[in-house]
């Protein structure tokens, strides 16, 4: 095969795992999306090449610039610079977990090739989802976020059930259509060896089968509903530009906007009002609350109803006392260098009570809400992009905690935007305690891009991974309610002020995921370590080199 069908081929594994990718694609192409580059692989382990490790390194970084640029494209709305640096990084971390694949594979002996490829990956998704660069957007298991009827059985799997899934059928439908050394290309499909009808007799059954587990899981917890505690939440879409109007308009106007909403849905009934992401514009002091304009202006909306918590989004800060370590994050006021403080993208929760409860958002954006690895880099954290808070990097906290009622001890999980997207993140504030999900967010910095669908679809796979309901409120779209099963419902239109009120149910469940989260990844884990471990001692000659 000549370099320019190789190429060829790895432009082609792009448009299909691109052209997989939902909201506009067609999902089962990620079955056979890694076909091409595995096949490049195979061809060019086997053959005769000049430069093979260059030549393996511009395939498979055509395939995956191609896989996300066409994607993630969007995320230069909110930042050229940084959507090109993101596509450009994520490009290169899959361009060399490939070579590594690649190198492994030959090192230990090409019979081990699909054990690499799978535990390599899958290692890679795994560790995307903890470290200070972490885009776990296009962790394969996602891709299915569209059909929630084909992935019920993510309640026992998580995320990496479906790319372990993908995984495997990929290699086998490789496997199906490969070349052999011995083999004229020309004959690859004129007959079916025995060894390929067999195989064709594994792949049926392997693509088939979680089909057939999902709907009967489907309709056997649809006859068997567990919810008889509800409570009743009304959500708020107020449609604030965050380009324009939010930093324009007085933080008073904004929030008197969406109270005026909220009051069309709001009434004795209602236990949860839900507004989105920084909706509270005013500096807000943690310690300090209650001197706070739109603290107070809240306060003056609940009195009326006893039992209606209010959970609403914010900026807040604070200062660390004598005595008490600053975090790595904190910052000093000024040139004032002997106190320090912290800010947070918060969730607060206000009663009728005289307790306000805080909730400090701890999955952060790279780049945009942390400063990654601050150990090396604190000192350009002042250049870490700002999309409506202070710039630098934000304050976290360690453990997931809930935000629960007064009066009913009903918790509830308080996830800010980017915490969504995480599975194993989420399931801690279920393991916790929470009976529902809250999703605050703000999309509006993408426009009306596949990003807002993407991410919402993203969030809804933990209902599926908790079998717990989610209210969402999203400041430009789409705010909605998920049911247990992943069905999103009363969905609001993109860039359009709305209100929507539902009466949800509660449920203490702990899922087989939520009990053991991403344990699947972690076995990955262990096998690549041995693997790796594998390949150092035929590397230095320990142990002789298989073939």
């Amino acid at each position: 095969m000549k370099i320019v069908q190789l190429y060829l081929l790895s432009i082609l594994g792009g448009v299909l795992l691109a052209m997989g990718w939902f909201p506009y694609g067609w999902t089962p192409l990620l079955f056979v999306g890694f076909v091409p580059l595995l096949t490049i692989e195979q061809i060019i382990s086997t053959n005769h090449f000049r430069h093979k490790y260059l030549l393996l390194l511009g395939c498979t970084f055509t395939t995956f610039i191609i896989w996300n640029i066409i994607t993630t494209w969007w995320v230069k709305n909110a930042s050229l610079g940084g959507g090109v640096m993101a596509i450009i990084a994520n490009t290169i971390l899959m361009t060399f977990l490939f070579l590594l694949i690649h190198t492994v594979s030959n090192r230990i002996g090409r019979r081990w090739r699909s054990i690499v490829f799978i535990c390599f990956w899958m290692s890679f998704e795994f560790y995307h989802l903890r470290w200070d660069l972490s885009w776990p957007w296009l962790t394969i298991g996602n891709g299915f976020a569209n059909h929630p009827n084909w992935i019920q059985w993510y309640e026992y799997t998580g995320v990496f059930g479906g790319s372990l899934w993908v995984l495997v059928v990929n290699l086998m439908v490789a496997g199906f259509i490969g070349l052999k050394n011995n083999q004229d290309k020309k004959q690859i499909f004129k007959s079916l060896s025995f060894k390929k009808a067999k195989t064709l007799g594994v792949l049926i059954p392997l693509l088939a089968l979680p089909f057939i587990l999902s709907y009967t899981i489907l309709h056997f917890r649809s006859d068997n509903e567990k919810e008889k505690v509800k409570v009743v939440v009304v959500v708020v879409q107020p449609n604030i530009d965050p380009y324009n109007e939010k930093f324009n308009v007085s933080f008073d106007t904004q929030l008197r906007k969406m109270l005026k909403l909220a009051a069309l849905k709001t009434d004795s009934t209602t236990d949860y009002l839900l507004f989105p992401e920084t909706a509270i514009q005013d500096n807000l002091w943690e310690g300090k609350l209650d001197q706070s304009a739109s603290i107070q202006t809240l306060r003056e909306f609940v009195m009326p109803f006893p039992k209606l918590k209010i959970i609403i989004g914010a900026n807040s800060s604070r200062s660390f006392g004598k005595g008490e370590t600053p975090s790595i994050t904190a910052r000093t006021f000024g040139d004032d260098t002997t106190t320090y403080y912290d800010d947070y993208n918060t969730a607060i929760q206000i009663d009728t009570s005289d307790s306000i409860q805080v909730y400090h958002k701890s999955r952060l954006v790279p780049g945009v809400e942390k400063m990654p690895f601050p150990f090396l880099f604190k000192y350009f954290e002042k250049y870490a992009l700002s999309l409506g808070g202070p710039a630098g990097s934000y304050g976290t906290q360690d453990d997931r905690t809930n935000l629960v009622a007064r009066d009913t001890k009903v918790k509830t999980a308080p996830v800010i935007c980017y915490e969504s997207i995480y599975g194993e993140f989420v399931s801690e504030y279920i393991t916790n305690g929470a009976q529902f999900i809250s999703i605050i967010t703000n999309d509006g910095w993408w426009g009306d891009t596949p990003g807002y669908k993407q991410h919402l679809r993203f969030g809804a796979l933990r209902a599926i991974e908790t079998r717990k309901w989610i209210a969402r409120s999203a400041n430009t779209g789409i705010s909605c309610f998920v049911s247990p099963m992943g069905e999103i419902q009363q969905a609001t239109d993109y860039w359009k002020p709305a209100v929507i009120g539902q009466q949800i149910g509660l449920n203490n469940e702990l899922t087989f995921y939520v009990r053991y989260g991403d344990y699947i990844a972690r076995t990955a884990i262990y096998i690549t370590l041995l693997l790796i471990l594998y390949s150092w001692l035929i590397r230095f000659k320990v142990i002789p080199k298989q073939k």
